[in-house]
């Protein structure tokens, strides 16, 4: 453990022995839950304690739990296959800035046969030269959410033509709550395990 980046931490990590009842009941269904079997450095079975986003969820039971549902949706049932809803979570990362976002879901994006060239293209700050359609067509509707806070036609109906009305409201939920995740792991100040180097670069201007 790195005690320097532990020190950072602005929510303290509450041990299970330390949890009220209401906090241990989220905490049980987190650690029972498929968040669990993914190789989580946050949701570590055996440990003593959850990580971040997990541990500053506590602070909040009744909310976590009702988040706890929609984030198992949004990663395990949703209608957008799982390299795709990765990316969308990578390029939420990316706009955030969310380092520990990012370290969490680079490895499942490229375990679900995301281009590892593709993914270091958006840490990069680029956008990336080669794409399947798919892939752009996610892109091209993230990007357009994230910058502009509208999505045009094109990218709308290539997103619906695609994968229904369905994967159009996913991505954007999807987007949506890992926005909210980026902005609690950067509050919290959420260290790398081992004391990794921060995968993103500051970016002085935003993605293309």
């Amino acid at each position: 453990m790195n005690y320097a980046q532990e020190d950072q931490r602005r929510f303290r990590l509450i041990p299970f022995t330390e949890m009220t009842p209401e906090q241990r009941k989220y905490a049980d269904a987190v650690m029972a839950g498929p968040t669990s079997s993914t190789g989580s450095a946050a949701v570590v079975p055996g440990a003593s304690t959850l990580g971040s986003p997990f541990n500053v969820y506590l602070r909040s039971p009744l909310l976590a739990d009702r988040l706890r549902v929609v984030a198992e949706y949004l990663r395990f049932q949703t209608s957008l296959p799982f390299k795709l809803n990765e990316l969308a979570i990578l390029i939420t990362a990316r706009k955030w800035t969310a380092q520990y976002e990012w370290f969490a879901h680079h490895r499942l994006a490229l375990k679900a046969g995301l281009d590892p060239a593709l993914a270091e293209d958006i840490a990069q700050g680029r956008r990336p030269a080669k794409m399947a359609p798919d892939e752009e067509t996610v892109y091209d509707f993230c990007h357009q959410l994230h910058t502009t806070h509208q999505v045009s036609d094109a990218a709308f109906n290539a997103m619906k033509d695609k994968f229904g009305e369905q994967g159009v409201v996913d991505l954007i939920a999807v987007s949506g709550y890992y926005e909210m995740v980026s902005m609690i792991l950067n509050v919290d100040r959420a260290p790398l395990p081992g004391g990794g180097k921060p995968p993103l670069p500051i970016l002085k201007q935003p993605l293309p």
